[in-house]
């Protein structure tokens, strides 16, 4: 989690500038249907009374979905992310989300839009999973 004199600032947005910001703040007003599908079911701590965010800015990163207590993104991917560039991008992204602690559930458009309750059940369990071991840790002493 977050470390000794690290601002909320830092540890929420993982260093995010104005512009990057922005550009999330403008990505929530045009969400892709997938993604407004998901976030019907998220908001509201509807799973598992967790707080999801949408559009949420990490460091120079957009991610779909980010639940800050969990430290976990959900992410929906589209045709796009078969591309070799694309795939790069991603590769890079996970390495720094890794990097960060910072774990991640990935989803296509067709699995939001044609299986919507295999992939709350997927959240839900990651959810759970998470905060045991989070548990498991206080317990410990770690």
């Amino acid at each position: 989690m977050a470390q000794l004199g690290m601002s909320y600032e830092w540890t929420m947005y993982y260093g995010a500038n104005r512009e990057t910001k922005k550009r999330a703040r403008e990505l929530r007003k045009r969400m892709t249907k997938a993604e407004a599908l998901l976030w019907k079911q998220l908001r509201d701590k509807k799973v598992s009374g967790f707080k999801f965010r949408r559009q949420h800015p990490i460091e120079f990163y957009i991610v779909d979905f980010y639940c800050h207590e969990l430290q976990l993104v959900i992410e929906i991917d589209g045709s796009g992310h078969q591309e070799d560039d694309q795939k790069t991008w991603d590769l890079n992204r996970k390495a720094e989300m890794d990097s960060f602690g910072i774990k991640e559930l990935r989803f296509t458009n067709e699995q939001v839009i044609h299986q919507m309750p295999i992939v709350l059940k997927t959240i839900e369990e990651k959810c759970s999973e998470i905060k045991a071991k989070q548990n498991l840790f206080k317990k410990s002493g770690v």
